[in-house]
C-alpha cells in the first residue's frame, strides 16, 4: 500500500522515534509499504516519521551505481539491499565526505551536508535478528540521513549557514504549507 509522505513543516518530522520492542508482522508490512512508497517517489531511503509514524524503522535501497568508485561498490556489496532496519543505531563513524543531499520530505530542494564517510550501524532486521553493517560512501550517507530522521534531525539542520540562508525562503514556504513547524 502506498503511503503519504509527510513534508517539511509537519511536527512529526521533529519527533524522536520510539524503539520497537519486537518485530511483528504488522511492522514488517509497514516496512514493505514504506519500500513501495519510497520506490514510487524515486527515493533511496524513508524513515517512519516521513509517513507520519513514530516507530523506529527505516528502509534504504541504494543502487550500486550510486557509488562513485569501484572500491566503495565492492565494500558495500556485502550489504544486501533493500535494508529494512528496526531500532537502528550508528555505533561508529570514520572519515568525512561532503555531498549534496535531498529528501522526500523536502521536494525539489537539496543542499550540501558533511557526514562520516564510513559508518557502522546496529539494527534488528525484519526476521527479528540483530545485525551489524558497515557502509561507505553514498550508502553511509543514506544510513546517517535515515537514522537522523529517527532522531528528529533533518538534513537541513546539518547544512552550512550559507546554504540554509540560500534556501530560507523556500523552506519557510514549505513549512507554512505543511503545518508551520520548523
Amino acid at each position: 500500500m502506498l503511503l503519504e509522505i509527510v513534508k517539511y513543516g509537519s511536527a512529526v518530522l521533529r519527533e524522536t522515534a520510539v524503539p520497537v520492542p519486537a518485530v511483528t508482522p504488522e511492522l514488517v508490512r509497514l516496512a514493505e509499504d514504506m519500500l513501495q512508497t519510497m520506490y514510487r517517489a524515486k527515493g533511496v531511503g524513508l524513515a517512519a516519521q516521513q509517513i507520519g509514524r513514530n516507530e523506529s524503522v527505516c528502509v534504504i535501497d541504494v543502487p550500486a551505481d550510486c557509488e562513485e568508485t569501484d572500491d566503495v561498490k565492492a565494500f558495500n556489496a556485502r550489504v544486501k539491499m533493500p535494508l529494512v532496519m528496526f531500532n537502528p543505531v550508528v555505533i561508529a563513524k570514520e572519515g568525512l565526505q561532503d555531498g549534496k543531499e535531498g529528501c522526500l520530505s523536502f521536494p525539489n530542494l537539496g543542499g550540501h551536508v558533511v557526514r562520516a564517510d564510513q559508518v557502522t550501524c546496529q539494527y534488528t532486521d525484519a526476521a527479528g535478528r540483530m545485525q551489524i553493517i558497515t557502509a561507505k560512501g553514498f550508502l553511509a550517507r543514506a544510513v546517517q540521513h535515515e537514522t537522523d530522521h529517527l532522531n528528529g534531525v533533518l538534513y537541513v539542520d546539518l547544512m552550512s549557514a550559507e546554504d540554509k540562508l540560500a534556501l530560507a525562503d523556500k523552506l519557510k514556504k514549505l513549512a507554512k504549507k505543511n503545518g508551520g513547524n520548523l
